[in-house]
């Protein structure tokens, strides 16, 4: 599949919509950007060779500026992955294409939550706060790992980390459960 081009009128629908579907990668870059033109065609290489498991949308930041005003481009190339409708990863500049394929294989792995999920059904650890966080409560599971982190030894200390780490990576940067949070698991940590 070529990669669409993407306008402000259409982000919403082939980029935030459509990444609940599929990752999406958008692709900030100018004409006259000799790296964009050099990294345009790794981009599409590799996105193809994944046969439809990840798009490729392109934006224009001179014909698009809002755009990239939204979403703090300040160099180009800029490259944005989205999946379930927000920015999970990116990266500016020229990458190689082992580089970018790396990129893409990480958008493309499951999110780290299912992951740890996995690992406390398995384990039987830390009952509660699996129960919080089948149920879609973020809040509460990452208050029952701080009370758990203040006794834990060290080697659990890290695991509960590293949970703490994934409910955030699956809320996003942004979201005010981990904003309220991180802070909060950082000071029992250390």
């Amino acid at each position: 599949m070529a990669a669409s081009d993407v306008t402000e009128e259409t982000f919403e629908r082939e980029v935030v919509e459509r990444s609940r579907e599929v990752p999406v990668i958008v692709d900030f870059w100018a004409a006259w950007c000799g790296p964009c033109r050099a990294l345009g065609p790794v981009l599409e290489r590799e996105v193809e060779s994944r046969a439809g498991a990840v798009e490729l949308a392109k934006i224009d930041v001179d014909a698009n500026p809002a755009l990239s005003a939204e979403h703090g481009i300040q160099g180009i190339p800029a490259v944005k992955g989205f999946r379930d409708g927000r920015i999970v990863s990116g990266f500016v500049g020229v990458r190689s294409p082992v580089g970018v394929a790396t990129f893409v294989d990480e958008l493309l792995a499951p999110p780290r939550l299912e992951g740890a999920l996995d690992e406390l059904r398995e384990s039987g650890e830390l009952p509660d706060v699996l129960s919080a966080l089948e149920a879609g409560d973020e809040d509460n599971a990452l208050r029952l790992i701080l009370e758990a982190i203040r006794d834990a030894t060290p080697a659990d200390r890290e695991r509960h980390r590293d949970l703490a780490v994934a409910i955030f990576d699956h809320l996003g940067q942004d979201d005010p459960v981990t904003v309220a949070y991180r802070r909060q698991v950082a000071a029992a940590l250390y």
